[in-house]
């Protein structure tokens, strides 16, 4: 919608999963390295956690990504209304199998465990990247206990990381917690990251000039706290602003006025 105005050939700041938009800040680096460690040395669970819109979904996508061009086959979801047969049935699905939606999950649970039996005599890790764990329901949290105690022997090569908000964290319940092994924290930007973040992405969508002037980024950065989603959603409310009243640079003035009038929410 205004591309045009500012030059570009696509908007930077897309509000989806695409592993082509991410933006590797330290803390985002730290994650992944984090997650490529509990796979290689086959650990079973780990946490993802982070405020709400800190990036852990697409975190998700692009480890999934990089996992499956080695060879490991993933299982990715978001458990936010899910039900067990529902989980059940995508697991296998993501996995190469499949199933009857109608069969019982005694059925189904049957043909997972033969999947990633299946993938440890090829020597292949199985991995499942849960995402809104802490927002499952009970049935779905007890499967999931059930899956991270499945298939414990020596040279097994499962591993399950479950996404969820830090602060809602206790919803997992202590057996979750208790069999957890490695916390990973995915934390808020800092000014630094803020501004590369915005550079980039603008630079990526064609922007031979800069578009936000170093008060508005630094705007940016206090009104939004450094969490990624709203830097992404302010930046872009900012950049149709700047567009409808046809003004050259985005000043901390326009930041203002948008997140005032717009209400940037926390979704």
């Amino acid at each position: 919608m205004y591309e045009s105005h500012w030059g570009l050939h696509a908007a930077p700041f897309r509000a989806c999963l695409d592993p082509g938009l991410f933006y590797e800040s330290p803390t985002h680096e730290e994650a992944l390295a984090r997650l490529h460690f509990l796979v290689d040395e086959r650990r079973r669970l780990g946490l993802l956690l982070g405020d709400a819109g800190s990036g852990k979904s697409l975190l998700f996508e692009v480890f999934a990504g990089q996992l499956r061009r080695s060879g490991s086959a993933v299982a990715k979801m978001s458990l936010l209304g899910l039900q067990p047969a529902e989980m059940l049935w995508q697991s296998i699905a993501d996995l190469g199998g499949g199933a009857d939606r109608g069969e019982s999950i005694g059925m189904m649970w049957q043909t997972l465990a033969d999947r990633i039996a299946e993938h440890r005599y090829q020597r292949l890790d199985t991995v499942f990247l849960l995402d809104d764990a802490d927002r499952a329901g009970p049935d779905v949290l007890a499967q999931l206990t059930r899956l991270v105690k499945f298939d414990r022997l020596p040279e097994a090569r499962l591993t399950v990381v479950l996404a969820g908000r830090r602060d809602a964290i206790g919803n997992l319940g202590q057996d979750l917690l208790e069999m957890a092994e490695l916390g990973i924290d995915v934390e808020r930007w800092e000014q630094a990251d803020t501004e590369n973040y915005v550079k980039q992405s603008l630079a990526r969508a064609g922007a031979s000039t800069p578009v936000f002037a170093d008060q508005a980024l630094a705007r940016l950065q206090q009104l939004t706290d450094g969490v990624p989603r709203r830097v992404s959603q302010l930046a872009d409310l900012a950049m149709l602003a700047g567009a409808g009243r046809a003004v050259e640079q985005i000043d901390a003035d326009l930041v203002e006025s948008v997140y005032q009038e717009l209400a940037v929410v926390d979704a």
